[in-house]
C-alpha cells in the first residue's frame, strides 16, 4: 500500500488490492483473505443500507474478540455508519447508557459469552434510538440472527453501496468510543477516519508492522489499541491478525508457539503474566518479534526479560489517549530498556506536546507539568456534549490530559502522576467517581469514596470507603459482592473500608490524600 487511504472503506478496498489472497484473518478454522474480507464488509454495508441505515447514523458492536466483529464494524463504517463500542464486561445498565447516550440505532451482539447472553440482557432498559439487535452467534431468540441480516444486502444494487461511499470524506466521524471523566458520567469521543488512518500508519512503522507479521490481538477490539493498533495496522500493512477472545497466559503461549505470532502488544500485566507462567519453557516462543505496551510504571527488569526471556527483537512503550484517538508518543525501536521502561518516549510525527504549569506557560523540560497535546489526532469533540469538549481543548488547540508529566531534553515523556484520579486496573482505565455512583445507590450506603492502591499483578485496584446510613447493617464482603451484580468486573473494589466519616475539605469535598493515607496494606 503505497499511500495512507483517506477513509475506511478505502482502506478495505486498498488492502483487497494489495494484499488480496493473502490471509487477513485466522480464528480457529476461519480464514478470510484481504480480498473476501473486502466483499463481506460490502455485504454488511449493503444490508445497513437495505434497512434504511444512511451516513452518520451510529451502530454499536458489544461482542468479544472474534471476526464477526472486524467484519460488521468495518462493514459499518465502509457504508458511512459510525462505530460505537462496547465493553464485554459491561453489565446491562453500563451497556444500556452508552446504547442511549450514542442513540445507536442497530446493535451487533454476541448471543452468548462467559455466560450472559448479551441480548437477553439489554431486556427491560430503556433504549428508544435501538431499532434492531442482529446476533453475530449463539441463539437470536426473538432477535436477528447474523446470516439473515446479511441476507438482506441482496435487495442492494452496487451503484447504490458506491454511490454511499462517494459521499465520506476524510473527515466524517468514524467512531465514537466512550470514556468516563471525574465527573463519572462516560463521553462519547468522536474521532475521524482520516486522522485515525494517518495515526496508526505512524503506529505502524515505528512498531516496524510489516506484511506477512502474524499478529495476536489480546486487547480487546471495544478497546482504540485492539482496534486502531489491531484491526486497523493489519489491513494498512498486511498482517494477519489472529483475534484473542479470552486472556489466559498459558493459551496464549500455545498459541505463540503453535501459530508463529511475530507481533504482540499488550499492557505490562499480559508480559508478566507469560513470564510467571510454570510452564514457560515448554514453549518454542522464536516467533516473536514486536512488541508495545504501555503504563505509567513499567519495571525495567520486565523490558529487559521481554527482550531475553520472551525474545522480542523490538520493545516500544508508548501513551495515549482516547481523545487523542489512542496514540500520542512512542518509543522507537533500539532505545534501551531503561528509556522503555521508564518512558512513554516522544511525540509521534506532526504532533505537539508540552508540560505545562497550572498557570499555562510550559515548564523547563525536566519539570512536572500537565501534559497537553496539539495536532491532527485531537478528537472532533465529545458527541452531544460541547460543554466537556471546551473544559478539554483550550483556545489555541491544546487538549489538556489530565496528566502529569516530565520531559527530558530529547522530549521523552515520563508520567509521574494524574491530575484526574483515574486509576488503572490490567490495562483497563477506572474513574472513582463512575464507581462511587454505583455504590451510590446501595441502599444502606450514605456516602463512599473510591481510590486507586497499589496490587501487584494488576497494577492498581479500587478501594472504597463507605458509610454506612444510621440503622443499617453493611459488611464489606456483601457490599463487594453487590457491586459485582451491578459493574464490570475491573472496576469491583478490591478492598473495602467501612468508616464513620469521610475526610472532607472546607468545600465538603472528599480529601483523597487523606483516604491513600488510611489505604495501609491490608
Amino acid at each position: 500500500m503505497n499511500r495512507i487511504p483517506r477513509t475506511i472503506s478505502e482502506l478495505v478496498a486498498l488492502a483487497a488490492a494489495s494484499f488480496g489472497a493473502s490471509t487477513f484473518i485466522e480464528e480457529e478454522q476461519t480464514r478470510i483473505d484481504f480480498a473476501d474480507f473486502s466483499r463481506r464488509c460490502d455485504i454488511v454495508a449493503s444490508a445497513m443500507l437495505a434497512g434504511g441505515l444512511r451516513r452518520g447514523d451510529r451502530i454499536a458492536v458489544w461482542a468479544p474478540n472474534i471476526h464477526e466483529w472486524i467484519v460488521a464494524a468495518l462493514g459499518a463504517q465502509s457504508m458511512g455508519a459510525v462505530l460505537v463500542t462496547i465493553n464485554t464486561r459491561y453489565k446491562a445498565a453500563e451497556a444500556a447508557y452508552i446504547l442511549r447516550a450514542s442513540g445507536a440505532r442497530l446493535l451487533f451482539a454476541i448471543g452468548d459469552f462467559l455466560g450472559s447472553n448479551y441480548p437477553a440482557m439489554l431486556d427491560g432498559e430503556d433504549l428508544p434510538a435501538l431499532e434492531q439487535i442482529v446476533v453475530l452467534r449463539g441463539d437470536a431468540g426473538r432477535h436477528t440472527p447474523w446470516q439473515d441480516f446479511l441476507s438482506r444486502g441482496e435487495q442492494v444494487s452496487a451503484g447504490d453501496l458506491a454511490a454511499a461511499r462517494a459521499e465520506q470524506t476524510p473527515d466524517d466521524i468514524s467512531d465514537i468510543l466512550f470514556t468516563s471523566g471525574t465527573t463519572g458520567e462516560p463521553k462519547g469521543v468522536m474521532t475521524r477516519h482520516g486522522q485515525n488512518l494517518r495515526a496508526f500508519d505512524s503506529f505502524c512503522d515505528i512498531l516496524g508492522i510489516v506484511e506477512g507479521d502474524r499478529y495476536l490481538v489480546v486487547n480487546p477490539f471495544f478497546h482504540s489499541f485492539g482496534y486502531k493498533a489491531g484491526i486497523l495496522a493489519c489491513l494498512l500493512r498486511g498482517a494477519t491478525l489472529l483475534p484473542h477472545a479470552i486472556f489466559d497466559a498459558g493459551d496464549i503461549l500455545r498459541r505463540i508457539a503453535a501459530e508463529r505470532i511475530s507481533v504482540l502488544p499488550g499492557p505490562p500485566t499480559l508480559f508478566q503474566s507469560l513470564l510467571a507462567h510454570p510452564r514457560l519453557t515448554d514453549y518454542d516462543l522464536s516467533s516473536l518479534q514486536k512488541a508495545s505496551t504501555g503504563a505509567a510504571s513499567i519495571p525495567v527488569a520486565l523490558i529487559r526479560q521481554m527482550r531475553e526471556v520472551l525474545g522480542f527483537k523490538s520493545v516500544i512503550s508508548a501513551y495515549g489517549l482516547t481523545e487523542c484517538c489512542g496514540l500520542v508518543t512512542a518509543c522507537r525501536p533500539g532505545d534501551d530498556a531503561e528509556l522503555v521502561a521508564t518512558t512513554s518516549g516522544r511525540a509521534i510525527a506532526d504532533i505537539e506536546l508540552r508540560c505545562i504549569s497550572p498557570a499555562g506557560e510550559e515548564v523547563p523540560r525536566g519539570e512536572a507539568g500537565e501534559i497537553v497535546v496539539r495536532g491532527y489526532n485531537l478528537m472532533a469533540g465529545y458527541f452531544e456534549n460541547a460543554a466537556a469538549t471546551a473544559e478539554t481543548i483550550d483556545g489555541d488547540g491544546w487538549l489538556h490530559t489530565g496528566d502529569v508529566g516530565v520531559m527530558d531534553d530529547a522530549g521523552n515523556l515520563r508520567i509521574t502522576d494524574r491530575l484526574k484520579d483515574m486509576f488503572i486496573t490490567g490495562g483497563f482505565n477506572c474513574y472513582p467517581a463512575e464507581i462511587e455512583n454505583i455504590i451510590a445507590s446501595h441502599p444502606a450506603v450514605a456516602m463512599n469514596a473510591v481510590i486507586g492502591i497499589p496490587d501487584e499483578r494488576q497494577g492498581e485496584v479500587a478501594m472504597a470507603f463507605v458509610v454506612a446510613k444510621p440503622g443499617t447493617e453493611l459488611a464489606a464482603d456483601s457490599l463487594i459482592d453487590w457491586c459485582r451484580s451491578k459493574m464490570a468486573n475491573f472496576k469491583v473494589p478490591r478492598r473495602v473500608a467501612l468508616v464513620a466519616s469521610l475526610p472532607l475539605n472546607a468545600s465538603g469535598k472528599v480529601q483523597k490524600t487523606e483516604l491513600r493515607k488510611l489505604a495501609t496494606p491490608g
